[in-house]
């Protein structure tokens, strides 16, 4: 597979920032000729979302034969820089053979095309968004998914080789097609992962047969206290949720860090007459529940780590586990089996959640190197037929 293109621009005008991405992409298509793309990722900064259908027609007009997939998002990003609160377009061209990837929407299924893993891109507001991501997981050889909730403040909508609002599309791949994906958590634990004992729909009353209220005052050292006075605290306090099955051994979760699999959800209310919390999705009976918050060291510590993963599972003998920083701050050029890579990180992280403008791309560049990379920054994340918050998806294709 060779090495994708990739280009990025911002301006008040998708036109000129088109006008700007087109010369990069064709600089780069001259250095390896021949090479004639067929698939293309396109995210639009929201600023662009009122003309999406004009950019994607001229996008289809420079580049015909390519199969587009993309959406808006509140911030975009390639390579090591993120766009956010402003216009901004970053657009990536792969050479895939036509019959290893099938690109689907609502009105255009999958058929019998014999998908391996797919990307997924959904519109946050779609009704049994978690049943439509298990049904499409289903229609995959792996169960792989990836990709995430397109967000945006002006108008939300997805594309397949077409504008979509509602539902969701995305682009299939056979088992030809070689990728690495990873899923890096943005919250720390702060106590024990414990089981659901008792709830109703989305309100827990019990865990471990306690009540649920006392230990989430317990696990912010607040035990005995009314909730009223430890209000900042628990505002700040969400849920970290997993599957018994998808736990990594049968001990409770220690202190420190969370699986690939935990997804995180807000605590929505509480219930003080039945001493139990209300929290943003359901809590059947058996659901393993830890109590955790944001952490900024935690989230860049768990970023490097999946890279460092990434590289070593593409060329553990050749690869060091990451690239350092040079006295001017540029990455050093590394070789890679990496022909392109897709992020899509929640719209909470980014340069302000790490401390400085692309803070949480430049990470991820130190480590893979100067790869071409697109990505976007989500309402949700997904990852096989989850989907998450407040985390990255890293999905690379290998060279």
């Amino acid at each position: 597979m060779k090495r994708f293109l990739q280009a990025h621009a911002t301006h008040p005008d998708w036109r000129f920032a088109l006008a700007m991405v087109q010369p990069q992409l064709e600089a780069q298509r001259r250095e390896r000729a021949p090479f004639d793309p067929t698939l293309g990722w396109v995210y639009l900064s929201d600023r662009y979302a009122g003309e999406a259908e004009a950019l994607l027609a001229e996008l289809q007009r420079r580049w015909p034969g390519v199969a587009w997939v993309g959406c808006t998002g509140v911030g975009v990003s390639a390579g090591g820089v993120e766009y956010f609160d402003e216009p901004a377009l970053t657009v990536m061209l792969a050479a895939l053979p036509p019959t290893d990837f099938r690109v689907f929407s609502g009105a255009r299924p999958l058929g019998r095309f014999p998908a391996h893993t797919a990307q997924v891109h959904a519109d946050p507001a779609t009704p049994d968004l978690a049943e439509l991501l298990a049904d499409m997981s289903e229609r995959t050889a792996t169960g792989y998914l990836f990709g995430g909730l397109a967000s945006a403040r002006t108008r939300t909508l997805h594309i397949a080789d077409g504008v979509l609002q509602g539902g969701l599309s995305g682009v299939a791949f056979s088992a030809g097609v070689a990728l690495v994906s990873r899923v890096t958590q943005g919250c720390q634990p702060v106590g024990r992962a414990r089981t659901v004992t008792a709830s109703e729909q989305n309100v827990i009353t019990a865990l471990d047969g306690e009540p649920a209220l006392d230990c989430l005052l317990q696990d912010l050292g607040a035990a005995g206290r009314e909730p009223r006075e430890v209000l900042p605290q628990i505002r700040q306090t969400l849920v970290g949720l997993s599957d018994p099955a998808e736990r990594d051994d049968g001990t409770p979760r220690q202190r420190g860090a969370f699986g690939p699999d935990t997804r995180v959800r807000h605590l929505i209310g509480l219930d003080p007459a039945r001493r139990g919390i209300a929290i943003g999705d359901l809590a059947p009976e058996g659901l393993q529940l830890a109590f955790c918050q944001r952490h900024t060291e935690a989230a860049r510590r768990d970023l490097v780590r999946i890279c460092a993963e990434i590289r070593e599972e593409l060329a553990p003998e050749d690869l060091p586990l990451a690239a350092t920083l040079p006295a001017g701050g540029a990455p050093e050029p590394v070789e890679s089996g990496i022909a392109g890579a897709v992020y899509v990180s929640c719209s909470g992280r980014g340069g302000p959640h790490f401390g400085a403008p692309s803070a949480e791309l430049q990470i991820v560049r130190r480590a893979l190197g100067d790869v071409p990379l697109v990505g976007f920054f989500a309402a949700g994340e997904i990852a096989r037929h989850h989907l998450y918050g407040y985390t990255g998806v890293l999905t690379v294709f290998r060279a």
